[in-house]
């Protein structure tokens, strides 16, 4: 019997735009962004501010060594959430059905202190919930200092809740990480960003 529900957050509760990411860091500066932004899994400095290794300000500091000139958190923000395109409204709805159906729900997340300063307010659903209304317990990879596909970040999560792996559901994007997921024995669904992923886990529930 299914009783906890892991989400991602970006490609499966938020629609990402990785090509309004890249177009927003070259208004920066940043010429060879390519190389340095991945839709799952960040590299460079992005990837040390996702992994916890450097702060937001460190992260302003070295992006600004690479376009030439300083850069403020609000400048650094404004690129960061050329991920984000939308979050719809039917994945809130889904969620909060989720819940109140009895399921645990829990966040599991790369993702970064730009992000989260919007993610964590009113900002997240149009100005009524923040992201954390609709879980009950959010696992970040920046504050953990590890990211997915990283078997220690699930592990994390398995050990911190309490949780049995197949009585858990692991929706994500990302192949690599739901493949990590699967290799501990949670259930897992990989969705599409964009793609609305109702039907198929409710038919994984049986409801």
């Amino acid at each position: 019997m299914i009783k906890n529900l892991i989400f991602d957050l970006g490609g499966v509760i938020m629609t990402i735009d990785h090509d309004e990411a890249l177009r927003r860091f070259k208004k920066l500066g940043l010429a060879a962004a390519e190389r340095h932004l991945d839709p799952y899994t960040q590299t460079g400095i992005f990837g040390d501010l996702e992994e916890g290794k450097i702060t937001a300000e460190d992260f302003c500091t070295e992006l600004g060594k690479l376009v030439g000139r300083e850069l403020s958190f609000e400048e650094c923000k404004y690129a960061w959430l050329g991920y984000r395109k939308d979050v719809p409204k039917r994945n809130l709805v889904t969620l909060k059905d989720l819940r109140d159906r009895g399921y645990r729900l829990i966040l599991l997340s790369n993702t970064n202190p730009f992000m989260m300063s919007w993610a964590l307010t009113p900002d997240f659903d149009g100005g009524k919930a923040t992201l954390s209304d609709y879980f009950d317990s959010l696992y970040l990879s920046y504050k953990l200092g590890v990211m997915k596909p990283n078997p220690e970040f699930f592990k994390t999560v398995i050990e911190t809740e309490g949780i049995v792996p197949e009585e858990s559901v692991f929706i994500d994007d990302g192949p690599r990480n739901v493949k990590a997921a699967s290799g501990l024995g949670l259930n897992t669904l990989c969705s599409e960003n964009g793609i609305d992923w109702k039907a198929d886990l409710y038919a994984m529930l049986g409801l």
